[in-house]
């Protein structure tokens, strides 16, 4: 009797070890996302930066060689 009820114990401490903690894990998993996102934003602005960049020397190079023209 002893031994089945030994048994039973340890089947639980078992039981709730394997739960974990899933609210803990779950914040963790959307501070990823966040991060995540993030990152991806600041790549896009700096591309939008940089096309904006190269759009800007373009429409300067255009109005100097149009000024040399006249």
């Amino acid at each position: 009797m002893k031994k089945l009820v030994l048994m039973f114990v340890a089947i639980a401490a078992v039981s709730f070890a394997s739960c974990g903690n899933k609210a803990a894990d779950s914040a963790a998993k959307q501070a990823d996302s966040i991060r995540i996102a993030d990152s991806i934003a600041a790549v896009e602005a700096q591309a939008a930066a940089a096309a904006a960049d190269t759009t800007a020397a373009a429409d300067t190079t255009a109005a100097a060689g149009a000024a040399v023209a006249q």
